[in-house]
């Protein structure tokens, strides 16, 4: 896979872009993260998010002017969340329960910082904690002194100041007040500091720095002239921090805190002999997608406490009104994505490290076979990332190194290839015609699913359009392309080309939405259209009609689900024939029916719950217009109804016919269903008996098995006719065991890659199968 369409993929993932709290947040406190631990109740785990950013968490929860609320998408949806107010209660509920440990330094320094404000104690802390030695000058007689100015004792108590100091100090922090530091190398000399230390900070407030000049560059208002990105001055071994030509006016709590961290973390870097500039994520904003409209509007929770200070349940109330802010539109979707408990993004890097094996176990195969191709991922993206095109990448990057696991697909190309084989596959000019201005390609899915309606839906357009109606009985090669299997992709598009060519080019007429657009890729002169349009023109044929009493809910193939034309002409179609029929959830938004991408093949588990969520969506029977999707519902349990079923009902259906109750024919009956159509249709339009093929027919064996026994074989992929040439090999051969235990035969055989053993009895009426399965070990006998 290529590496830069993979970065171009991931970047297309908004999902680990931080929320539009945490971007707001100058210390990117998880605002998110800690909301959803206290709407469950840990407040705990919320002060322990908190205070990873927050140095000083019982004075910030009290005066952050709090950034986050005024980004915090509720907002638009009944109130930004009180974010602040649920800081506080969190600081309230397990302040006594924080620990602060501190770091060994590889390398410990001496760090002198000179102003015992907001920015320079959270410098001491940040580089305390990473176990360095530092030491605070500050000229005032305590610490903090610009706070406890600004707010009064209700709002910011002194003994909440000198406690979070406490804790500074407990980390080795040496507070020095009264220590004024000013130009010159004396005592308390700058000069003597820069000498005596390994950095120095200034944060010396918003005054003018006049004590320094000479020492330091100075702005033309004299305040210390800084870099803004690093915090550093002209002066080696000197960084500032507060405000500053450069800096900006604010007093702000979070600000200050803020400067402070950014300031400590290029002090660190210097220490360290690293750039100060290099990979520092200070990028504010997020172009996180959050879908607003989603979210019932709810209002803030009102405190019940003085200055807005929650109790531990209104705490909890409020968090709950977080959504939280993710966008996971696709996952939410799609239950092949919530499968493995990830996101695209994720997903993108998994498969591309999966690729990038050499040596080693893939354990992203069956993952990356899970995925439907279904596109609508892509269509519910903000920016289009389709995980479709991924996965096929990554498949088609599989086979061309040979790692595609054989098991994956080896009987859904085995099932094409029959589709495609002589037994099957048909192409005629309309009886009577020399050539064919159009030919109806009905798709192997609907020949195997119900072949009456293809041989019906085809007299029909004989019937109604002039110039020769040819026929063309194929498969459009949509498990090859689905596969990976980009060479018999290829070569599957060259035989439906030289057929094409053969009936003259004639227009081609698809029942099947894949075959529309896989057909649309074969040749660029093809002109594909879709059956259901011209049915619509063409209007039903005369005769009886099976009459749908209950209400309908219609689903469109995913292939379809941008196909205005053909979802028009299905409702169309279905309102003339008096049907009830209401939406589920809108064309483009249709989910996979669990049989596109072989996912059916690759990992029945995810089939099963894609399948399983859409009929979950109503209780009422499924109208639909794909042979592939019927079977599938069916298959699971879920009454759906092929719009062909009630416009072309068979001819001794009585009034009391029930389409939607049409059991799935399952692979050995599609399989024989298509044989039959061929014969059907070659003998009785054009008056041809079938010749002998070059394939292997299947013996024939009469075999009798139970619907437990059957249902077994099919989710284990094994087909009657298989089984039938198991037993006609065994019994022609004498190469049979038998189970003592149950008395019953015991036989093997080689079919292709798979090795099929089958337990029966024989008995008159012919072969009782018991049970069949297979495996991928060859099985040798021993001389």
């Amino acid at each position: 896979m290529d590496a830069a369409q993979v970065k171009a993929w991931e970047a297309r993932c908004t999902e680990e872009q931080p929320p539009a709290c945490r971007a707001a947040c100058p210390l990117r406190v998880d605002a998110r993260a800690m909301a959803e631990a206290t709407a469950a109740g840990d407040l705990a785990g919320a002060f322990a998010i908190y205070t990873t950013v927050v140095p000083f968490p019982a004075i910030l929860s009290r005066v952050c002017d709090h950034p986050c609320e005024t980004a915090c998408r509720r907002a638009e949806a009944g109130g930004a969340v009180r974010i602040r107010a649920l800081e506080r209660a969190c600081v309230e509920e397990a302040y006594g329960t924080r620990r602060r440990t501190v770091r060994k330094a590889y390398k410990a320094k001496r760090i002198a910082i000179v102003g015992a404000g907001l920015a320079g104690l959270t410098a001491a802390s940040d580089l305390a904690t990473k176990g360095h030695t530092v030491t605070v000058h500050e000229a005032d007689a305590q610490a903090l002194e610009t706070l406890r100015h600004d707010h009064d004792e209700a709002t910011l108590p002194h003994a909440v100041l000198d406690a979070e100091i406490a804790g500074l100090l407990a980390l080795g922090v040496t507070l020095r007040c009264r220590s004024r530091i000013a130009a010159g190398d004396g005592p308390l000399g700058l000069e003597t500091l820069i000498a005596e230390n390994d950095a120095v900070l200034l944060s010396i407030g918003p005054g003018p720095a006049k004590a320094f000049a000479g020492a330091l560059a100075l702005g033309p208002s004299g305040r210390l002239v800084v870099d803004a990105e690093t915090r550093a001055t002209g002066r080696p071994k000197v960084f500032a921090s507060g405000l500053h030509d450069g800096g900006e006016e604010n007093r702000s709590a979070i600000a200050a805190t803020s400067d402070g961290r950014r300031a400590a973390a290029s002090i660190e870097r210097f220490l360290q002999g690293a750039s100060l500039t290099a990979a520092r994520d200070d990028t504010a904003g997020t172009c996180l997608y959050v879908n607003v409209a989603a979210q019932a509007p709810r209002p803030p929770v009102v405190a019940s406490f003085p200055d807005g200070v929650y109790s531990r349940a209104e705490a909890v109330a409020e968090a709950a009104r977080c959504f939280p802010c993710r966008c996971l539109e696709c996952v939410k979707a799609c239950a092949y994505l919530a499968r493995y408990g990830g996101y695209p993004k994720r997903y993108v890097r998994e498969i591309y490290n999966n690729d990038s094996i050499v040596m080693g176990n893939r354990k992203a195969n069956r993952m990356i076979d899970s995925c439907t191709l279904c596109g609508l991922c892509e269509t519910l993206c903000p920016n289009d990332l389709a995980m479709g095109d991924v996965c096929l990448e990554a498949r088609r990057s599989m086979v061309r190194r040979g790692k595609m696991p054989p098991s994956h697909h080896d009987f859904a190309l085995r099932d094409m290839a029959f589709a495609r084989s002589a037994e099957v596959t048909l192409a005629r000019h309309q009886p009577g015609h020399a050539e064919s201005a159009v030919a109806f390609f009905p798709g192997c899915q609907l020949a195997g699913s119900s072949p009456d309606h293809v041989a019906r839906v085809y007299s029909h357009l004989c019937d109604r359009l002039p110039g020769g109606v040819g026929l063309m009985l194929d498969c459009c090669g949509a498990p090859a392309h689905w596969a990976g299997r980009e060479t018999l992709d290829a070569e599957v598009r060259d035989g439906l080309v030289a057929t094409w060519e053969r009936l003259g080019r004639p227009e081609l007429i698809t029942a099947c939405a894949t075959c529309l657009v896989r057909l649309r890729e074969v040749h660029p002169e093809m002109r594909v259209r879709s059956l259901w349009p011209l049915l619509a023109e063409l209007g039903w044929p005369e005769g009886p009609r099976v009459a749908s009493g209950r209400p309908l809910a219609i689903h469109d193939p995913c292939p379809a689900r941008h196909d205005v034309v053909a979802q028009r002409a299905v409702r169309d179609l279905a309102a003339r024939l008096g049907l009830a029929v209401h939406e589920l959830g809108g064309a483009e938004h249709t989910t996979c029916c669990g049989f596109g991408g072989l996912v059916t093949f690759a990992n029945r588990e995810v089939a099963d719950a894609i399948v399983d969520r859409r009929i979950g969506e109503s209780d009422d029977d499924y109208l639909v217009w794909c042979a592939m999707c019927r079977d599938s519902f069916a298959r699971r349990g879920k009454r759906a109804v092929h719009l062909l079923d009630l416009a072309f009902p068979p001819p001794d259906a009585g009034g009391d016919a029930d389409p939607a109750a049409r059991p799935d024919p399952g692979f050995s009956g599609r399989r024989d269903n298509r044989r039959r159509l061929r014969i059907r249709l070659a003998r009785e339009l054009w008056g041809e008996e079938p010749a002998a093929t070059t394939d292997d027919p299947a013996p024939a064996c009469t075999l009798i098995i139970e619907p437990a026994v059957r249902a077994d074989m099919e989710r284990k992929l094994i087909l009657e006719e298989d089984v039938a040439r198991v037993v006609a090999q065994a019994e022609a051969s004498g190469a049979k065991l038998k189970d003592r235990t149950t008395g019953r035969t015991v036989a093997s055989a080689r079919l292709g890659s798979l090795t099929c053993w089958v337990e029966y009895d024989v008995v008159p009426a012919g072969v009782v199968v018991h049970r069949a399965y297979g495996h991928r070990m060859t099985v040798e006998a021993k001389s």
